[in-house]
């Protein structure tokens, strides 16, 4: 990639949406059931929401819905729509991540509004965050690893909404370009460098290597989200376990896989075992779909332990969930068994695996969703288990891929966008969008609340406490204080 895209100023009116979506997305027209469900309104939503759940308390689920959150004000939930041996369909959350894609992937939904979710998200959760007392002087800033897509549109919109330049600076595993002195995040871009009052912050790989959890500059998203669950995956299931059982007298349960955390490598086969023999192994920091192994025989345990043996592993813990698969291979949970739903068959009568990304924002008025976009597996599900070795060509959904240079790249054949053509075939109807978002609220408050108990009264971030909840010294030594 030429220098140039990684470190420049984007200037006010520079915004193009050629630049900024897919090709097909701009042509694409908003599936009319999804543009009803986005012009709905939380009041309506949290009604509908209440009608169709009578064991939830009503009031609750509008309090959710207008929650103020204090450190994730941006989130994206990866969803899988599951069923039971009973035939109860859900709304299952994977993960929760603190700097999600999405913008790229999303139809207009009003025509006149060419900057659509870009402006929307950052005119409600970012720039009223500037005027704060205690923000310090300094320009503003899109600090970027992967998705230069998104990035760049980010940039152009937030220069647009200000009036004045925005730094758009590439943050490599070295984190040369950025750093933080006395809570102020300054970046280097012509030789010099340049205190930020504001910054959107789209560094997905260790970015608690580059910047510490706390900042005087406003950060959208402030590390300490990433480290609280938003880009960690063992914080975050206890983050979904205590918001569970504080809502349990409400009747909220946010749903996500059974997961068991800071698993040793030598104690994976045993929880595997737990599981009837099938289950997710994951690196608990990793995102774009790296770090993840299906498991669904004795050929794809043995991969793992491979794998991981050849590998430099850099931490000392996993995450072990279980996993959701076809009716006759599924884990064995507390829960029972818990399978895809699948796209709607096509004409060869073969079935996907499919997820569904909700993009939310939050300001003055709470909650608000943002964007949307569906990716399906490279092969059909079938009825009998993966042959050996094939499991995750079947389950796997994240559109990333890594070269072996370290660069990105993305395999969009497998994106379904929320349009008129390819929404149908995933088989969701207005109340699943209504619960798939409802999901994404609820974790993202879970993550939220576990963010404020890692700060003191003071505001500093609780390294010894944190490493007692994440018990995991590679992770605590990187960690930038």
């Amino acid at each position: 990639m030429a220098p140039a895209l990684h470190d420049r100023r984007v200037e006010p009116g520079q915004f193009d949406a050629a630049a900024h979506f897919y090709p097909r997305v701009p042509n694409a027209v908003l599936h009319p059931l999804v543009g009803a469900f986005l012009r709905l309104g939380n009041q309506r939503i949290a009604e509908r929401y209440a009608h169709l759940h009578p064991e939830v308390d009503r009031p609750a689920i509008h309090a959710l819905l207008a929650t103020r959150t204090r450190h994730l004000t941006w989130a994206g939930a990866d969803l899988f729509h599951v069923t039971n041996e009973h035939g109860q369909r859900h709304m299952v959350v994977i993960e929760t991540n603190s700097s999600p894609s999405g913008q790229k992937s999303m139809p207009l939904l009003d025509e006149g509004r060419e900057q659509a979710g870009y402006r929307r998200l950052l005119e409600a959760a970012f720039v009223p965050r500037l005027a704060r007392r205690g923000v310090p002087d300094g320009g503003l800033g899109v600090l970027w690893d992967k998705n230069l897509m998104e990035a760049s549109g980010y940039a152009a919109v937030l220069a647009d909404l200000t009036d004045e330049p925005v730094f758009l600076v590439h943050v490599g595993p070295e984190g040369r370009n950025v750093r933080c002195i006395d809570g102020v995040v300054q970046v280097r871009q012509g030789g010099a460098w340049h205190p930020l009052r504001g910054a959107l912050r789209y560094v997905t790989q260790r970015p608690w290597a580059h910047l510490p959890p706390v900042t005087r500059t406003a950060v959208l998203n402030p590390v300490l989200g990433c480290l609280a669950g938003g880009r960690n995956k063992l914080l975050a299931a206890k983050a979904y376990d205590l918001f569970n059982a504080r809502m349990a007298d409400r009747g909220m349960r946010l749903r996500f896989p059974e997961t068991s955390g800071a698993v040793a490598r030598a104690e994976v086969p045993l929880l595997v075992e737990r599981y009837g023999g099938y289950a997710a192994v994951k690196v608990p920091y990793s995102n774009a779909g790296q770090g993840v192994w299906t498991i669904t025989d004795r050929t794809d345990l043995e991969a793992f332990q491979q794998a991981e043996q050849r590998s430099e592993q850099r931490y000392d813990r996993y995450v072990v969930q279980a996993l959701i698969g076809n009716v006759g291979w599924s884990s064995r949970t507390r829960d029972g068994r818990l399978y895809h739903v699948g796209t709607v068959p096509d004409r060869q009568g073969r079935m996907y695996v499919a997820d569904l990304r909700m993009m939310v924002g939050n300001g003055a008025d709470g909650f608000f969703p943002v964007a949307m976009y569906a990716r399906r597996a490279e092969r059909p599900l079938t009825y009998e288990r993966p042959p050996p070795g094939e499991s995750w060509s079947m389950l796997g959904t994240n559109l990333s891929r890594r070269e072996a240079d370290g660069s990105w790249t993305t395999e969009p054949e497998r994106l379904l966008l929320v349009d008129s053509r390819d929404f149908n075939r995933l088989g969701v109807g207005l109340d699943d969008l209504i619960e798939a978002y409802l999901q994404t609220v609820m974790a993202t408050v879970a993550i939220d609340d576990m963010a404020a108990s890692l700060l003191t009264t003071r505001g500093t971030f609780r390294q010894r406490f944190f490493a007692s909840l994440n018990p995991d010294p590679a992770l605590v030594d990187e960690v930038t204080v």
